[in-house]
């Protein structure tokens, strides 16, 4: 994606051996200026390349770096991002789901990460259809629709945690397996898909998920969901490596205040991950100059120095 090419690129493999060790990030020194012995000067933070993350993990690395922070940012894939935090590869990842999405990985590593709180509280899994689409209205509907789907299902990263509720838990509960394959790529390929469809008015089915920009540029309908299979409503979750609030305190109380309304994070994502975006940070250093009253909310007095 050519708006996150300043992003360092991060493999599950051999990760240790390009990121520098968070227990040695005190070498670079203390964020002057904070209260105490202040925090430690270089921090990376884990980025999935799913939307709502890109649009707050740019916001805060516009944050850091006025704030002094040296950050990196690590782009990298799910069980990669758990199993850094956990291994204290990586200082800090912002957009994790509970209480469906990622409970696996959060049990998996449970003691190893330090979790900092939720900052959005309505965030929902979908299959999802484009509104033209009259005749389906619920997961229940698509098995008489399959030949005009082609008997896919269009999905995004294989290890996502959307891909197994959609494969574990829906197309066994709507018995969709025998009608339909979970076609597994990318959350930019799914979108992709969903764009080409759309714009020939062609039938498609999707995994999708609130909030994500898609729902700005189409019309969609989310499938009504009887059974419960794609869960409920869930938060999304700051975590960071064990030690983490002892070695950035000022950044963990910011986390901890941090949240967001539906409207601020539509506005956010809209500059950081709409169409023709090609510069995330500037996006959000855009958006942080345009809400002032968000950073005196989060950072409170410390947001007083803050020019955007």
């Amino acid at each position: 994606m050519d708006s996150r090419k300043r992003s360092a690129g991060l493999a599950a493999a051999g990760m240790s051996g390009v990121l520098l060790l968070s227990a040695c990030a005190g070498e670079g020194g203390l964020v002057p200026g904070l209260d105490g012995g202040g925090d430690l000067e270089e921090i990376t933070i884990a980025l999935i390349a799913w939307e709502e993350a890109v649009a707050v993990t740019h916001m805060w690395e516009a944050v850091l770096e006025e704030k002094g922070y040296d950050v990196t940012v690590a782009e990298t894939d799910v069980a990669p991002a758990f199993q850094g935090v956990a291994d204290g590869e990586l200082d800090l990842y912002l957009d994790m789901w509970l209480p469906v999405t990622h409970h696996e990985y959060m049990e998996e590593h449970r003691g190893r990460i330090e979790s900092l709180g939720s900052w959005y509280d309505n965030a929902t899994l979908t299959l999802t259809v484009p509104e033209y689409m009259d005749d389906v209205q619920s997961i229940d509907d698509l098995p008489g629709h399959a030949d005009e789907l082609g008997g896919t299902i269009v999905g995004i990263e294989p290890d996502a945690g959307l891909t197994q509720v959609t494969r574990e838990q829906a197309m066994p509960g709507y018995r969709l397996e025998q009608d339909f394959e979970l076609e597994t790529s990318s959350g930019s390929s799914m979108v992709a898909e969903l764009d080409a469809a759309v714009l020939e008015e062609e039938p498609i089915v999707v995994t999708l998920w609130r909030p994500h920009p898609a729902y700005a540029q189409y019309e969609l309908r989310d499938l009504e969901d009887p059974q419960g299979a794609m869960g409920g409503v869930e938060g999304l979750h700051s975590i960071g490596r064990s030690g983490f609030e002892e070695d950035y305190p000022e950044l963990a109380e910011w986390i901890r205040n941090w949240t967001m309304d539906d409207e601020e994070l539509a506005s956010l994502q809209a500059l950081t991950v709409g169409p023709g975006v090609t510069d995330p940070v500037a996006g959000a250093r855009q958006w942080l100059a345009q809400n002032p009253v968000f950073l005196e909310r989060t950072l409170m007095e410390d947001a007083e120095d803050l020019r955007f």
